[in-house]
């Protein structure tokens, strides 16, 4: 038994690239994952299948953020697995759920706009308040935020606000809980190999450029990111909160190297 044993967890978007390291290591430490996930059923499922086959234990839950109604979806999926698993309560909350963009500011348009705060700030607040009356004293709750935080690249602008937004929640929030015992942190990566950045990390130049301005001279892992967000979910994070971690393997710590 690890050292979540006996602990539940919701990892949202938890099927694919970082969600899925997430839900895969917090199963290894013992905890029952429910893995959520927007459209992708296949991936769910062999996600879901990898964490049992291993010995550990998880359930799929459907819900597409965005959508009207998709948060109560997401906790009566929730509360009818953790039943199903002989299980009742929340004791880790991972807010990984999340879209991208790559639009400039003077090509961002309101429809856009709106689904990147839809998604990326407003589902992550109304599932915490969910969350609120499931999840135990000395829970855990995670949000996923980005380096791009504090990268001005005006690619990435709409995102890159939505980001500091769920960052900025994290204080508060951890301010409120505290007396529960519970902790809440923003982790947040830089570029990761998932299938989003796949094209991208294809380019063999691309991806030198990326290490080189990177202390630790490569693309960072699902893995890598997994493993933080593992330790601030398990008893030896007991004592961070309403912290912002940069996970990024040293990315812009620098000035640029000349060419």
């Amino acid at each position: 038994m690890g050292e979540l044993g006996g602990r539940t967890a919701l990892v949202t978007g938890g099927s694919r690239g970082i969600g899925r390291a997430v839900a895969l290591r917090l199963a290894t430490e013992g905890a029952l994952v429910a893995v959520h996930y927007g459209g992708n059923e296949a991936a769910a499922a062999q996600t879901v299948a990898k964490i049992t086959e291993s010995g550990g234990r998880a359930f799929a839950v459907q819900a597409r953020f965005g959508e009207r109604g998709a948060v109560d979806r997401l906790f009566q999926g929730l509360t009818a697995g953790l039943a199903d698993h002989d299980a009742d309560g929340l004791d880790i909350l991972v807010n990984n759920a999340g879209i991208h963009s790559t639009t400039s500011i003077g090509k961002l348009t309101e429809e856009e706009f709106e689904q990147l705060l839809a998604v990326n700030v407003s589902t992550p607040v109304f599932v915490v308040q969910r969350a609120l009356p499931l999840l135990r004293d000395g829970g855990r709750i995670v949000n996923m935020g980005s380096a791009a935080t504090r990268i001005a690249n005006p690619l990435q602008i709409g995102y890159t606000m939505t980001k500091a937004a769920l960052a900025a929640l994290g204080p508060s929030l951890a301010n409120e809980l505290g007396r529960r015992g519970i902790t809440v942190n923003t982790v947040e990566p830089g570029v990761v190999l998932t299938d989003m950045i796949a094209p991208y990390a294809a380019a063999r130049e691309a991806v030198a450029g990326i290490e080189s301005i990177t202390a630790l001279g490569r693309i960072g892992e699902p893995e890598d990111v997994a493993d933080v967000v593992a330790f601030l979910a398990g008893p030896r994070g007991r004592w961070v909160t309403g912290q912002t971690i940069d996970v990024s393997g040293g990315t812009y710590l620098g000035p640029i190297p000349a060419e």
